[in-house]
């Protein structure tokens, strides 16, 4: 009863909510697996039923990823790397050493905003799916065309936040509707609306493929709108992704996502750093570069993004935010890497040295940065053409093609300036090059973890990493080094927060937590 007076509370400004009406698309067999609204439900009557109030959701989702996403996506980067190999936990919070260690609990801010900010994306883009049959039905003004690609870029967008989420906690809510205002005659029928069950992979397996196979037709065409809109090449892409996860596996779908990519007009940039290129005396950064798929970012310094403060500085104006620990610090680890393959490159833009105040991992006085967002402008890069290409050379490798896997990645690492490896080795041999190749191009940009949880058969690679991937530095900084607990199978995921579970009775926690 506390958490129904609660809800009355909250949600009884919720007139404006509306639940989805998507038996108008049926080719994407929405009807199957929503959430079903109460009969009596008055939550058809949108307030969004002129194009013009649903372009503003469209712009407000695209918004949300510039902005609100940042708090989550910074998160993500920074769990992907010091979860696996790649970083210090940094930061003297002790929350992202938690998660580097493996110590950390469903109180830490790591799962929470995980899972509110992947919530919160989905719920942007069903602002948009859910009430554009409305729009539709009342505004002649919204074109055919203009409908179903809406349709198809916020499908892409509830996907992305999907597939992130799946990844870190396994089985998840598919919230498909946005649930009618709440009151006192309603509550106990909508009540499971705003605290829904997670679903098994299965069902939202064929959420996904109904949506991406709609998004797939209908987005716009790779290169004919500016990268910070989904596009085909971000369908694609998530098709590719999703089939590449264990529970989804099917690399042949993989490998037909990424050729459907690479035959789209994307090219590797020539040169590795001017993916995150600035100039100073314009405050410009780079974006919409031949190789970026889909990206996030801002044009004016002004009203720029916070990223930086979290990993390095902001060099339009360097003194801003530097007077504290930075997170996700480059690890020797990470260092060697780059330097037994003579990588400069690639080693010179991800890892940055630069003075501070503060001596944990480093000396002071050269201390380490993770270097990819130098500006609060840069772009933050959501998917780009070297991703894909590696991810085909995986699907490869593990379907017995070595020699056209190799080629693949021979194609990254011409543009890296690093001598290119053999094509005649063994698939075992191929699946090893490709990983640590996807290591060195892709350093902080939120894949580390995922690829070792996505290799094998089993997590014993991911564990492998994990227990003894960082290396310590001289002794006097050994007393920052944080000393892991062994990973097991069920604390792969991330725990359900404590939030979540005192709010939603349908929720259990993971195994493990």
């Amino acid at each position: 009863m506390k958490k129904i007076l609660m809800l009355i509370s909250i949600f009884s400004l919720g007139g404006m909510l509306v639940s989805c009406e998507l038996d108008k698309i049926p080719e994407t067999g929405y009807n199957e697996g929503n959430v079903d609204v109460p009969e009596n439900s008055t939550g058809n009557e949108s307030a969004i039923i002129t194009k013009e109030a649903i372009a503003g959701q469209r712009t407000a989702m695209y918004n949300w990823l510039r902005g609100g996403f940042q708090d989550a996506n910074y998160k993500h980067l920074t769990a992907n790397a010091c979860r696996a190999d790649d970083a210090y936990g940094g930061g003297d919070s002790g929350k992202p050493t938690e998660v580097e260690g493996n110590t950390f609990t469903s109180d830490n801010e790591f799962p929470s905003t995980f899972w509110s900010g992947f919530m919160d994306g989905v719920n942007k883009a069903n602002a948009v799916i859910c009430n554009l049959d409305a729009v539709k039905a009342n505004d002649s003004s919204l074109s055919e065309t203009e409908y179903n690609q809406w349709m198809a870029e916020a499908l892409c967008v509830r996907a992305y936040m999907w597939l992130l989420m799946t990844q870190y906690f396994g089985d998840i809510p598919m919230l498909t509707a946005i649930p009618p205002a709440i009151d006192a005659d309603n509550v106990e029928e909508v009540y499971p609306l705003y605290f829904p069950k997670r679903v098994d992979a299965e069902t939202l397996k064929a959420q996904l493929e109904a949506d991406l196979a709609f998004a797939c037709k209908y987005a716009p065409d790779a290169q004919s709108v500016e990268k910070d809109f989904a596009s085909k090449g971000f369908a694609q892409y998530l098709v590719a992704k999703m089939y590449s996860l264990k529970q989804y596996r099917d690399w042949g779908k993989v490998i037909a996502a990424c050729e459907a990519i690479e035959g789209m007009g994307y090219s590797l940039d020539p040169s590795y750093a001017n993916l995150w290129a600035y100039d100073l005396e314009a405050s410009t950064s780079m974006h919409n570069n031949q190789e970026s798929i889909f990206e996030a970012g801002y044009d004016n310094p002004a009203s720029g993004n916070w990223f930086f403060m979290m990993f390095w500085r902001n060099h339009f104006k360097p003194s801003d935010s530097f007077s504290w620990i930075k997170w996700c610090t480059p690890t020797r680890n990470l260092a060697e890497a780059y330097d037994a393959e003579g990588d400069t490159e690639r080693k010179n833009v991800s890892i940055r040295w630069d003075q501070c105040d503060w001596e944990q991992y480093y000396s002071k006085d050269n201390y380490a940065f993770m270097g990819k967002i130098p500006t609060n402008i840069t772009v933050i890069y959501h998917a780009r053409l070297a991703d894909v290409l590696l991810l085909h050379a995986e699907a490869l490798a593990n379907t017995g093609n070595a020699e056209a896997a190799m080629d693949l990645v021979n194609q990254v690492r011409e543009r890296a300036k690093i001598a290119a490896l053999p094509t005649d080795v063994s698939t075992e041999e191929a699946k090893l090059y490709v990983l640590n190749e996807r290591r060195l191009e892709l350093a902080y940009e939120g894949h580390r973890y995922f690829d070792l949880m996505r290799f094998g058969d089993d997590y014993s690679m991911l564990k492998k990493v994990h227990d003894g991937g960082n290396i310590k530095g001289s002794d006097s900084y050994d007393a920052y080094f944080t000393t892991r607990v062994p990973l097991t199978d069920e604390r792969v995921l991330m725990p359900i927060p404590t939030s979540v579970l005192d709010e939603n009775s349908n929720i259990e926690q993971n195994p493990g937590y």
